[in-house]
């Protein structure tokens, strides 16, 4: 049997927000945006605070506390700032999307305007690397995403809109070659969620089953990874990747 879907076709994971602190005295994550898709953040625990800078150029500080719940569109820069032990789960729509190169890091002008120097700067070291060297590399590209953020304000605190413009032009341009295979993702996945849901409120409204018989449980078992933000347990909702947790087939 087929396994079901995720909810909404959005993915879930748990982030210890990192506790290295940058250059500007704040510790936490990566300041980056996602180009489309939407994220939530769940606090469980410790505390801690969301910067973010919207679409127009306002900046705003939420404190976040556990039980908070704080959600924002796609093209808002966000840093995740740990003032002890903060601890989310991270909602994001499209899943599959943001490890395809949907979010953009702050790095610098000069690193943007190149998709070369971009990639240099956004990878990580593959599994031969330690853990030590690892975490080293996650916080050192955190740190020029500091860099580039920070450049984003004028002397008197405000965002300078023209630099704001610019880093979304930049953004645009080095996810577009990508849109294609992002389609499809989302044609295979959160529009065709979707369209199920249509196609049982179409069998409710003619008296049918909406197909309650083929109802199924999936679980999933989290990986830990370095993300952008902190230490990941990702959890894999892909169909194929969900365990059918009565040991039947899927």
């Amino acid at each position: 049997m087929t396994a079901p879907a995720f909810p909404g076709a959005t993915s879930v994971s748990a982030l210890e927000v990192y506790d290295d602190v940058a250059a500007d005295g704040l510790a936490g994550g990566t300041p980056h945006l996602h180009t489309v898709s939407a994220e939530a953040y769940l606090v469980v625990g410790g505390r801690g605070r969301l910067h973010t800078i919207d679409g127009a150029g306002a900046f705003a500080e939420l404190a976040l506390a556990p039980g908070d719940l704080v959600w924002f569109a796609p093209g808002v820069i966000h840093r995740a700032v740990n003032d002890g032990g903060l601890d989310v789960r991270v909602i994001m729509q499209n899943a599959g999307l943001p490890e395809a190169g949907d979010a953009v890091m702050t790095f610098p002008d000069a690193v943007l305007a190149d998709p070369g120097r971009y990639a240099d700067a956004a990878a990580l070291p593959g599994d031969e690397a330690s853990d030590v060297e690892r975490l080293a590399a996650a916080v050192a590209r955190r740190d020029l995403a500091v860099e580039g953020y920070r450049a984003l304000f004028r002397d008197d605190g405000a965002v300078d809109r023209e630099r704001l413009a610019r880093l979304h032009e930049q953004a645009a341009a080095l996810v577009a070659r990508r849109a294609p295979e992002w389609r499809a993702r989302w044609q295979a996945g959160a529009l065709a969620v979707a369209r199920e849901t249509g196609e049982r409120l179409d069998a409710l409204a003619a008296g049918r089953d909406p197909g309650l018989g083929a109802a199924r449980v999936a679980a999933a078992s989290g990986t830990p990874a370095l993300g952008m933000c902190g230490r990941l347990h990702r959890y894999d909702t892909s169909i194929d990747a969900t365990i059918d947790p009565t040991g039947g087939d899927r």
